[in-house]
């Protein structure tokens, strides 16, 4: 129906309806602006009310804070306060008219451009700041003003917060109302942490990194330390020069930009290399001064700590320091009352580093630095990545062999001509070549191109895969003039990569703690003054199968007990430890630049090892080429032999039990490929059928077991043919503890024995080729009826496994070759398929490692 016809009633309604129509979308309108003025008064009320809370719970404005009273303390691993650090020890005030224009305008220019014309805020960086953090998400950029960072340095955290930057606008703000520019600006620049090298404040800063008075200071000087507070570790002008030098010029820029400098001066300040500025001098530290500076390292990689004043914000630190090893530490390098331990004498440039952890924390309990009494700071040896030589081959080389392929110990390599995938040869020391051995002859004699043949046999990249959860080698680094260098290649294997004593630790406890790695730490947790708490112990991961650990523990423990071995000398009476050695070497250009004309001359020794409760790893080497800074065949043992006397020190009263063979483990008797007998580890479910034993040397008897009461101790001894004796050693053990034996009078003396309790003593002989059965004597001390319980077996039920003795397993067969000798190798330049020429020895069985005056490396990414 039309309207036309409708009725004037339908047309009525129909008017009606659409009136209605046409005004709902008013009224919607109208709902919505009214609920979004409320939302908007419920936000200013509400955002108003929070900033109001965020403000009242702001610390106070406090002037003894300004003062730089307040001291940090650092507890041990038992929780007892063994110093409290205090910012005096790093700092010096000086006085505003003091310091000269172009530092303060250095600083002005990089930090705070309009410092002199802001109320404590600068509303134009603010401005910048807040369009950052919401297109980059909150704490994407700072506008920190130089008053806002003295407000958050002294009384607040570094969290990137809003709670936190609100307090610190409303403090500077505070803080401006009280104070003069000039006076802020003399408090910012005495209490600003100007690198680890120096510490806090320009005046200790001028001193120590350029030996001047702030009023000797130059432009470029004042650039250099403008540049340091962004990231005081990085930009460390004695420990980064390169870093420091790039962020000078930017300051510098800085400089010229905004009218503080011209152009002249500031070309004359970029164009001052670094180096011909710096004149480090040092001042006289604390005690455990290296642990602390390490402390204080780990705190400023923290982001939540970085910025903060540290010495200065009362913080409890908590840290893995055990102070009776550390003196262990200090007096094996430093006393001279040890034997063995031989070093250049005079020779300034002349370096050691220690680490020493809890195998099975990785809490760090010690470091050792140099072999001086000298409380000044100095570049820490133990954390610098220095070259380890063939400490490497167990980590690149065989343990990614078991973990991957299931090798055994038995798994034949042949030692003979060979290249690296590039076609460059591989050499062993004097060229020599000893054909198909074991995979535990090759380690124990630490033979290169077995080592390298096994990389390639597991692939270079699946090898540094392995090694990556515990040590992430770069692929490539570029240095300031933009050469590349390459660092995963074969050559790592035999040392060719840098890694500090530290990163060796903690790898090396690995194989110790049945395959499991936490990374070396040395702060547990961080309490702040409000008595938060900041947890900074890590979390241990799964690196290994335990098969692959303990297998890699049993070569390595014959690389100590057997007399091939390499790491003879580092031997520790009574305690089963593990352990390789390393050496580098210089190649025919250094030695010809430098004059060195021995042929046994190389540049750094190395040992890393471990038994199941401490994991020590030493590095002793120079600082820099010289013509005088090389080691010789006097020095060969001595890093193995302050690895022996730290382990003798910290395992005194401390029992220690060998590493436990896992089920996942079988032991077999093999023919070697000299025809030989010889007891091997296999991963189980890959042994072969076992090969009766045919020992053609005599065993050991008459066992014999002596209580003493008065002592309490068990003394084990045993006959063997006299005419014999001169041909073997004897590898004895109890299985509650570890022995302390004597080779010549054929005892063995184990002390703190529980009476009532079962003791089971096994012994047998071991000679270069061969072992003989294991003989067995179980006794129990101070039983009921008081007689002791002896019972002789002539072996054991199943198999006694390498490694499950005190010192060792089985020797592998000789071949009637010669022990191994650490040897200086030939000069050869070995490649890889990505790299132009990588270094390649490490143990002085040949090859080349040349070592370079090594740059800083930067501490902070």
């Amino acid at each position: 129906m039309s309207d036309r016809f409708k009725s004037r009633q339908e047309r009525k309604q129909a008017q009606r309806k659409k009136g209605a129509s046409s005004k709902k979308p008013r009224s919607l309108f109208k709902k919505i602006l009214l609920t979004m003025a409320i939302l908007f008064g419920i936000g200013v009320v509400g955002g108003g009310t929070t900033i109001a809370i965020m403000i009242a719970t702001a610390p106070d404005l406090d002037p003894e804070k300004l003062t730089l009273i307040q001291s940090m303390q650092i507890y041990d691993m038992n929780d007892e306060l063994v110093s409290t650090l205090d910012a005096s020890e790093f700092r010096v005030s000086a006085n505003i008219q003091d310091m000269p224009d172009h530092l303060k305008n250095a600083f002005i220019a990089v930090e705070d451009q309009r410092f002199y014309d802001h109320f404590g805020i600068d509303l134009k960086r603010l401005g910048g700041a807040i369009w950052a953090n919401i297109t980059g998400g909150f704490g994407a950029e700072g506008a920190s003003t130089i008053t806002q960072q003295l407000v958050k340095n002294l009384f607040l955290t570094n969290e990137k917060a809003l709670t936190r930057k609100v307090q610190e606008q409303y403090l500077a703000i505070q803080l401006e109302r009280k104070y003069s520019k000039e006076e802020i600006l003399e408090m910012y620049l005495n209490q600003i942490n100007l690198g680890p090298s120096a510490g806090y404040g320009v005046q200790i800063a001028a001193e120590t990194y350029f030996n001047k008075s702030l009023d000797e200071l130059s432009v470029a000087d004042a650039a250099v330390l403008a540049a340091i507070p962004r990231r005081p570790t990085f930009y460390d002008p004695h420990r980064n020069p390169e870093n420091a030098e790039g962020r000078r010029n930017t300051v510098l820029n800085l400089m010229e930009e905004q009218g503080f400098i011209t152009k002249e001066e500031a070309d004359e300040a970029r164009n001052t290399p670094i180096a011909d500025q710096m004149d480090y001098t040092t001042k006289e530290r604390y005690a455990y001064a290296t642990f602390y500076d390490e402390v204080l390292d780990e705190l400023q990689d923290n982001e939540e700590l970085a910025s903060n004043n540290l010495l200065n914000s009362g913080l409890k630190v908590y840290t893995t320091l055990d102070p009776k090893a550390q003196e262990s530490v200090d007096r094996v390098l430093k006393s001279g009352e040890y034997q063995g331990l031989v070093f250049p004498q005079d020779n300034e440039d002349f370096k050691v580093g220690v680490t020493l952890v809890d195998t099975k924390s990785g809490a760090v309990r010690a470091f050792g630095n140099d072999i001086k009494e000298n409380n000044q700071r100095d570049w820490n040896h133990a954390t610098d990545p220095k070259q380890q030589g063939s400490a490497m081959k167990p980590l690149l080389a065989y343990a990614p062999g078991i973990e991957m392929n299931k090798w055994s110990t038995a798994k034949v390599l042949v030692d003979e001509k060979h290249n690296y995938t590039d076609g460059t040869p591989i050499s062993n020391a004097n060229n020599s070549y000893l054909g198909a051995m074991t995979m535990r002859e090759a380690l124990v004699r630490s033979r290169n191109i077995p080592a390298v043949k096994a990389m390639q046999e597991v692939s270079k990249d699946e090898a540094y895969a392995f090694l990556d959860p515990m040590i992430k080698i770069p692929e490539t680094t570029k240095d300031k003039d933009g050469k590349v260098t390459h660092h995963r290649v074969e050559a790592g294997v035999l040392g060719g990569t840098q890694v500090s004593t530290k990163q060796m630790a903690g790898a090396y406890a690995a194989f110790g703690n049945g395959g499991t790695f936490t990374e070396p730490y040395i702060i547990r947790k961080v309490v702040f003054p409000d008595g938060r708490e900041m947890n900074m112990e890590p979390e241990s991961e799964k690196v290994m199968e335990d098969y692959t650990a303990y297998m890699v523990t049993d070569m390595l423990k014959d690389v100590i007990n057997n007399p091939i071995g390499t790491g003879k000398a580092a031997k520790v009476a009574g305690i089963p430890v593990a352990g390789k050695t390393g050496t580098t070497n210089f190649n025919d250009k250094v030695r010809a630049h430098y004059n060195i004309t021995d042929p046994n001359a190389y540049p750094a020794s190395t040992f890393s090892g471990y038994s199941t409760n401490y994991t020590a790893s030493v590095w002793m080497g120079f600082s820099k080429n010289g013509e005088n800074n090389y080691l010789t065949d006097a020095h060969k043992t001595t890093a193995q032999s302050i690895f022996k006397h730290i382990m003798t020190e910290v395992h005194k009263g401390v029992d220690t039990p060998d590493f436990v063979k896992p089920d996942s483990v079988v032991v077999r008797n093999v023919k070697t490929p000299s025809d030989q007998i010889s007891r091997e580890l296999f991963v189980r479910g890959t042994e072969p059928e076992e090969i009766p034993e045919n020992t053609g040397i005599s065993d050991p008897s008459k066992l014999t077991a002596d209580y003493d009461k008065d002592t309490n101790t068990l003394t084990f001894s045993w006959d063997y043919p006299e005419d014999e004796r001169e041909e073997v050693n004897f590898e004895a053990s109890i299985d509650k503890g570890s022995l302390q034996v004597n080779q010549n009078e054929m005892k063995a003396v184990f002390t703190n024995v529980t009476p009532g309790e079962t003791y089971t003593f096994t012994v047998k002989a071991v000679s270069a080729n061969e072992e003989s059965k294991a003989v067995i004597l179980k006794v129990t001390p101070g039983a009921a009826n008081d007689e002791d319980e002896e019972e002789n077996e002539e072996e054991p039920p199943e198999p006694t496994p390498p490694g499950d003795d005190d010192n060792g397993d089985s020797p592998p067969p000789s071949n009637g070759r010669p022990p191994e000798e650490e040897a200086p190798p030939s000069n050869e330049n070995p490649g890889d398929g990505d790299t132009t020429s990588p270094p390649n020895d490490g143990d002085g069985d040949g090859g080349d490692t040349e070592t370079p005056v090594e740059p800083d490396p930067p501490d902070e990414e």
